[in-house]
Protein backbone atom coordinates (compact mmCIF):
# COMPACT_ATOMS: atom_id res chain seq x y z
CA UNK A 1 0.00 0.00 0.00
CA UNK A 2 1.27 3.43 -0.95
CA UNK A 3 0.20 6.88 0.27
CA UNK A 4 1.26 10.22 -1.25
CA UNK A 5 0.93 13.21 1.07
CA UNK A 6 0.66 16.71 -0.43
CA UNK A 7 1.27 20.18 1.08
CA UNK A 8 3.54 18.79 3.77
CA UNK A 9 5.14 21.28 6.15
CA UNK A 10 8.28 20.73 8.21
CA UNK A 11 6.29 20.61 11.46
CA UNK A 12 4.41 17.56 10.17
CA UNK A 13 7.48 15.48 9.31
CA UNK A 14 8.21 13.99 12.74
CA UNK A 15 4.63 12.72 13.11
CA UNK A 16 4.75 11.17 9.65
CA UNK A 17 8.05 9.46 10.46
CA UNK A 18 6.69 8.07 13.73
CA UNK A 19 3.58 6.68 12.03
CA UNK A 20 5.62 5.18 9.17
CA UNK A 21 7.90 3.38 11.62
CA UNK A 22 4.85 1.77 13.21
CA UNK A 23 3.48 0.73 9.79
CA UNK A 24 6.42 -0.68 7.79
CA UNK A 25 4.04 -2.40 5.37
CA UNK A 26 2.84 0.99 4.09
CA UNK A 27 5.00 3.22 1.90
CA UNK A 28 4.65 6.99 2.31
CA UNK A 29 5.95 9.67 -0.02
CA UNK A 30 5.73 13.36 0.83
CA UNK A 31 5.32 16.34 -1.46
CA UNK A 32 5.59 19.91 -0.19
CA UNK A 33 3.52 21.23 -3.08
CA UNK A 34 -0.29 21.06 -3.16
CA UNK A 35 -2.21 18.68 -5.37
CA UNK A 36 -2.85 20.47 -8.65
CA UNK A 37 -2.60 20.02 -12.41
CA UNK A 38 1.20 20.09 -12.18
CA UNK A 39 1.61 17.53 -9.39
CA UNK A 40 -1.26 15.11 -9.99
CA UNK A 41 0.86 12.89 -12.27
CA UNK A 42 2.99 12.01 -9.23
CA UNK A 43 0.07 9.96 -7.92
CA UNK A 44 0.60 7.21 -10.48
CA UNK A 45 0.65 3.87 -8.63
CA UNK A 46 -0.47 5.28 -5.28
CA UNK A 47 -3.50 3.93 -3.43
CA UNK A 48 -4.30 7.04 -1.39
CA UNK A 49 -3.55 10.76 -1.20
CA UNK A 50 -3.54 12.95 1.90
CA UNK A 51 -4.39 16.63 1.38
CA UNK A 52 -4.32 19.85 3.37
CA UNK A 53 -5.65 22.52 1.04
CA UNK A 54 -8.84 24.51 0.66
CA UNK A 55 -8.90 25.26 -3.06
CA UNK A 56 -11.44 23.37 -5.15
CA UNK A 57 -10.23 20.07 -6.62
CA UNK A 58 -11.11 20.08 -10.32
CA UNK A 59 -12.75 17.27 -12.26
CA UNK A 60 -9.59 16.87 -14.32
CA UNK A 61 -7.57 16.16 -11.17
CA UNK A 62 -10.16 13.76 -9.77
CA UNK A 63 -10.25 11.86 -13.05
CA UNK A 64 -6.47 11.56 -13.11
CA UNK A 65 -6.39 10.37 -9.51
CA UNK A 66 -8.80 7.58 -10.41
CA UNK A 67 -6.89 6.62 -13.56
CA UNK A 68 -3.64 6.58 -11.57
CA UNK A 69 -5.05 4.06 -9.10
CA UNK A 70 -5.94 6.30 -6.16
CA UNK A 71 -8.87 4.95 -4.17
CA UNK A 72 -9.27 7.45 -1.33
CA UNK A 73 -8.65 11.16 -0.76
CA UNK A 74 -7.84 11.63 2.93
CA UNK A 75 -8.28 15.28 3.87
CA UNK A 76 -6.28 16.60 6.82
CA UNK A 77 -9.05 19.12 7.46
CA UNK A 78 -12.54 19.10 8.90
CA UNK A 79 -14.17 20.88 5.97
CA UNK A 80 -14.64 19.11 2.64
CA UNK A 81 -16.57 21.68 0.61
CA UNK A 82 -13.72 21.86 -1.91
CA UNK A 83 -14.59 18.40 -3.27
CA UNK A 84 -17.68 17.67 -5.39
CA UNK A 85 -19.10 14.33 -4.26
CA UNK A 86 -20.93 13.92 -7.56
CA UNK A 87 -17.52 13.80 -9.21
CA UNK A 88 -15.93 11.51 -6.62
CA UNK A 89 -18.83 9.12 -7.19
CA UNK A 90 -18.29 9.35 -10.95
CA UNK A 91 -14.63 8.45 -10.57
CA UNK A 92 -15.08 5.92 -7.75
CA UNK A 93 -13.09 7.87 -5.14
CA UNK A 94 -13.75 7.77 -1.40
CA UNK A 95 -13.21 10.91 0.70
CA UNK A 96 -12.41 11.21 4.40
CA UNK A 97 -11.75 14.12 6.74
CA UNK A 98 -10.41 14.73 10.23
CA UNK A 99 -13.63 15.44 12.04
CA UNK A 100 -12.00 16.70 15.24
CA UNK A 101 -8.26 17.27 15.21
CA UNK A 102 -8.42 19.65 18.17
CA UNK A 103 -11.61 21.60 18.91
CA UNK A 104 -9.76 23.07 21.88
CA UNK A 105 -7.18 24.75 19.63
CA UNK A 106 -9.82 26.75 17.78
CA UNK A 107 -11.90 27.41 20.88
CA UNK A 108 -8.92 28.87 22.72
CA UNK A 109 -8.22 31.34 19.90
CA UNK A 110 -11.90 32.34 19.91
CA UNK A 111 -11.57 33.10 23.61
CA UNK A 112 -8.25 34.92 23.08
CA UNK A 113 -9.63 37.16 20.36
CA UNK A 114 -12.88 37.77 22.21
CA UNK A 115 -11.00 39.01 25.26
CA UNK A 116 -8.84 41.19 23.04
CA UNK A 117 -11.93 42.82 21.54
CA UNK A 118 -13.90 43.12 24.77
CA UNK A 119 -10.95 44.79 26.52
CA UNK A 120 -10.31 47.13 23.54
CA UNK A 121 -6.70 45.96 23.25
CA UNK A 122 -6.43 46.76 19.53
CA UNK A 123 -7.70 50.29 20.03
CA UNK A 124 -5.34 50.86 22.97
CA UNK A 125 -2.36 49.57 20.96
CA UNK A 126 -3.22 51.83 18.01
CA UNK A 127 -3.40 54.85 20.33
CA UNK A 128 -0.13 53.96 22.02
CA UNK A 129 1.69 53.85 18.69
CA UNK A 130 0.69 57.49 18.31
CA UNK A 131 1.93 58.35 21.81
CA UNK A 132 -1.58 58.44 23.27
CA UNK A 133 -1.72 56.47 26.51
CA UNK A 134 -5.17 57.59 27.67
CA UNK A 135 -7.92 55.05 28.29
CA UNK A 136 -10.97 57.16 29.08
CA UNK A 137 -14.05 56.02 27.16
CA UNK A 138 -12.75 52.45 26.79
CA UNK A 139 -14.36 50.99 29.86
CA UNK A 140 -14.85 47.26 29.30
CA UNK A 141 -17.38 44.71 30.43
CA UNK A 142 -16.40 41.34 31.88
CA UNK A 143 -17.13 38.04 30.17
CA UNK A 144 -19.51 37.02 32.95
CA UNK A 145 -21.74 39.96 32.00
CA UNK A 146 -22.02 38.91 28.35
CA UNK A 147 -24.15 36.67 26.17
CA UNK A 148 -22.16 34.55 23.73
CA UNK A 149 -24.02 33.44 20.62
CA UNK A 150 -22.73 30.38 18.78
CA UNK A 151 -23.84 29.51 15.26
CA UNK A 152 -22.98 25.85 14.77
CA UNK A 153 -22.79 23.67 17.86
CA UNK A 154 -20.64 20.80 16.65
CA UNK A 155 -17.54 19.72 18.54
CA UNK A 156 -15.81 23.09 18.09
CA UNK A 157 -18.90 25.13 18.91
CA UNK A 158 -19.56 23.12 22.05
CA UNK A 159 -15.95 23.46 23.18
CA UNK A 160 -16.25 27.23 22.73
CA UNK A 161 -19.46 27.13 24.78
CA UNK A 162 -17.79 25.27 27.63
CA UNK A 163 -14.87 27.73 27.82
CA UNK A 164 -17.13 30.76 27.97
CA UNK A 165 -19.52 29.03 30.36
CA UNK A 166 -16.59 28.44 32.73
CA UNK A 167 -16.05 32.21 32.77
CA UNK A 168 -19.68 32.86 33.68
CA UNK A 169 -21.12 33.96 30.33
CA UNK A 170 -24.63 33.14 29.21
CA UNK A 171 -24.48 30.91 26.12
CA UNK A 172 -27.09 30.75 23.39
CA UNK A 173 -26.76 28.71 20.23
CA UNK A 174 -28.28 27.93 16.85
CA UNK A 175 -27.89 24.71 14.90
CA UNK A 176 -29.99 22.93 12.30
CA UNK A 177 -29.51 19.80 14.39
CA UNK A 178 -29.59 20.82 18.07
CA UNK A 179 -27.80 18.59 20.55
CA UNK A 180 -29.70 16.90 23.33
CA UNK A 181 -28.92 17.16 27.02
CA UNK A 182 -26.81 20.34 26.81
CA UNK A 183 -29.18 22.71 28.62
CA UNK A 184 -26.65 23.07 31.43
CA UNK A 185 -24.24 24.65 28.92
CA UNK A 186 -26.35 26.54 26.39
CA UNK A 187 -29.88 27.46 25.38
CA UNK A 188 -30.96 26.94 21.77
CA UNK A 189 -32.65 29.88 20.09
CA UNK A 190 -33.64 30.80 16.53
CA UNK A 191 -30.94 32.14 14.22
CA UNK A 192 -32.46 35.62 14.36
CA UNK A 193 -32.54 35.58 18.16
CA UNK A 194 -28.92 34.46 18.48
CA UNK A 195 -27.77 37.21 16.12
CA UNK A 196 -29.84 39.87 17.89
CA UNK A 197 -29.02 38.93 21.49
CA UNK A 198 -25.32 38.04 21.30
CA UNK A 199 -22.65 40.33 22.71
CA UNK A 200 -20.09 38.01 21.09
CA UNK A 201 -21.29 36.18 17.96
CA UNK A 202 -18.97 33.35 16.95
CA UNK A 203 -19.34 31.22 13.81
CA UNK A 204 -18.67 27.47 13.74
CA UNK A 205 -20.72 26.15 10.87
CA UNK A 206 -19.60 24.48 7.67
CA UNK A 207 -19.58 26.35 4.38
CA UNK A 208 -22.61 25.30 2.36
CA UNK A 209 -24.77 27.07 -0.24
CA UNK A 210 -27.05 28.02 2.67
CA UNK A 211 -24.29 29.47 4.86
CA UNK A 212 -22.34 31.28 2.14
CA UNK A 213 -22.81 34.98 2.80
CA UNK A 214 -24.91 34.19 5.88
CA UNK A 215 -23.47 37.20 7.70
CA UNK A 216 -24.28 40.08 5.40
CA UNK A 217 -25.11 43.74 5.95
CA UNK A 218 -28.70 42.98 6.92
CA UNK A 219 -27.59 40.47 9.55
CA UNK A 220 -24.87 42.78 10.83
CA UNK A 221 -27.42 45.55 11.29
CA UNK A 222 -29.48 43.14 13.41
CA UNK A 223 -26.60 42.70 15.85
CA UNK A 224 -26.13 44.92 18.88
CA UNK A 225 -24.02 47.96 18.10
CA UNK A 226 -21.83 46.91 21.04
CA UNK A 227 -21.42 43.33 19.77
CA UNK A 228 -18.35 41.62 18.35
CA UNK A 229 -18.20 39.13 15.48
CA UNK A 230 -15.77 36.18 15.50
CA UNK A 231 -15.20 34.02 12.42
CA UNK A 232 -12.96 30.96 12.84
CA UNK A 233 -14.97 28.83 10.41
CA UNK A 234 -14.88 29.68 6.67
CA UNK A 235 -14.25 33.09 5.15
CA UNK A 236 -17.15 32.95 2.71
CA UNK A 237 -19.69 32.77 5.54
CA UNK A 238 -19.10 36.50 6.06
CA UNK A 239 -19.50 39.06 3.27
CA UNK A 240 -16.27 41.04 3.69
CA UNK A 241 -17.41 44.24 2.00
CA UNK A 242 -20.57 44.28 4.12
CA UNK A 243 -18.53 43.71 7.28
CA UNK A 244 -16.30 46.70 6.47
CA UNK A 245 -19.38 48.84 5.88
CA UNK A 246 -20.90 47.74 9.19
CA UNK A 247 -17.67 48.43 11.08
CA UNK A 248 -17.27 51.88 9.56
CA UNK A 249 -20.92 52.72 10.27
CA UNK A 250 -20.53 51.43 13.84
CA UNK A 251 -23.24 48.83 13.30
CA UNK A 252 -21.05 46.48 15.39
CA UNK A 253 -18.17 47.19 17.76
CA UNK A 254 -15.47 45.02 16.24
CA UNK A 255 -14.48 41.72 14.66
CA UNK A 256 -11.87 38.98 14.84
CA UNK A 257 -11.26 36.91 11.73
CA UNK A 258 -9.07 33.87 11.22
CA UNK A 259 -10.43 33.37 7.72
CA UNK A 260 -11.74 35.70 5.03
CA UNK A 261 -13.08 35.55 1.51
CA UNK A 262 -10.32 35.11 -1.07
CA UNK A 263 -7.60 34.15 1.40
CA UNK A 264 -6.08 31.47 -0.85
CA UNK A 265 -2.65 32.60 -1.98
CA UNK A 266 -2.46 35.14 0.86
CA UNK A 267 -2.79 33.45 4.22
CA UNK A 268 0.19 31.22 4.85
CA UNK A 269 2.41 33.18 2.46
CA UNK A 270 5.13 35.77 3.05
CA UNK A 271 3.88 38.75 1.05
CA UNK A 272 5.98 41.40 2.77
CA UNK A 273 7.11 42.62 -0.66
CA UNK A 274 3.51 43.54 -1.49
CA UNK A 275 0.15 42.04 -2.38
CA UNK A 276 -3.18 43.04 -3.90
CA UNK A 277 -6.09 42.53 -1.51
CA UNK A 278 -7.82 45.89 -0.93
CA UNK A 279 -10.54 44.58 1.39
CA UNK A 280 -8.03 42.76 3.58
CA UNK A 281 -5.84 45.87 3.77
CA UNK A 282 -8.86 47.93 4.76
CA UNK A 283 -9.73 45.49 7.53
CA UNK A 284 -6.14 45.53 8.79
CA UNK A 285 -6.26 49.31 9.04
CA UNK A 286 -9.13 49.22 11.53
CA UNK A 287 -8.11 49.21 15.21
CA UNK A 288 -11.22 47.27 16.27
CA UNK A 289 -10.43 44.36 13.92
CA UNK A 290 -8.04 41.51 14.71
CA UNK A 291 -6.93 39.19 11.91
CA UNK A 292 -4.94 35.96 12.08
CA UNK A 293 -3.92 34.05 8.91
CA UNK A 294 -6.01 30.87 9.32
CA UNK A 295 -3.98 29.61 12.29
CA UNK A 296 -6.76 28.75 14.75
CA UNK A 297 -5.99 25.06 14.23
CA UNK A 298 -2.23 25.46 14.61
CA UNK A 299 -1.23 23.79 17.85
CA UNK A 300 1.01 20.80 18.40
CA UNK A 301 -1.83 18.41 19.33
CA UNK A 302 -3.82 19.48 16.29
CA UNK A 303 -0.93 19.01 13.85
CA UNK A 304 -0.26 15.55 15.27
CA UNK A 305 -3.91 14.52 15.07
CA UNK A 306 -4.31 15.77 11.51
CA UNK A 307 -1.45 13.52 10.41
CA UNK A 308 -2.24 10.47 12.51
CA UNK A 309 -6.00 10.43 11.86
CA UNK A 310 -5.51 10.99 8.13
CA UNK A 311 -3.03 8.13 7.82
CA UNK A 312 -5.05 5.84 10.07
CA UNK A 313 -8.07 6.47 7.84
CA UNK A 314 -6.08 5.52 4.73
CA UNK A 315 -4.94 2.30 6.40
CA UNK A 316 -8.47 1.41 7.55
CA UNK A 317 -9.93 1.98 4.10
CA UNK A 318 -7.23 0.19 2.13
CA UNK A 319 -7.36 -2.83 4.44
CA UNK A 320 -11.12 -3.02 4.15
CA UNK A 321 -11.76 -2.15 7.78
CA UNK A 322 -14.37 0.20 9.23
CA UNK A 323 -13.47 3.80 8.40
CA UNK A 324 -14.36 6.24 11.17
CA UNK A 325 -13.94 9.48 9.26
CA UNK A 326 -15.40 8.62 5.85
CA UNK A 327 -17.53 11.48 4.46
CA UNK A 328 -18.08 9.89 1.02
CA UNK A 329 -19.59 7.47 0.48
CA UNK A 330 -21.40 7.57 3.78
Amino acid sequence: MKILMFSIRNDELSWIKDWEQDHPEISIKICKDPLDEKTVDQTQGYDAVSLLQHNRISEEILQKLSLNGVKIIALRTTGYENIDFNLTEKYHLAVSNVAAYSPRAIAELVLTQSLRLVRHVGILEAQEKQGNFTWQGLEALEIRQLTVGIIGTGQIGMTVAKLFKALGARIIGYDLYPRKNVSDILEYESLDTVIQKADILTLHTQLTPETKGLINLQRLKEMKKTAFLINMARGEIVNTADLITALKNQEIAGAALDTIEGETGIFGEDLSSGYEAPLLKELLSLPNVSITPHVAFYTQPAVKNMIIISLNTCEQFLKGNKVENLVFPR
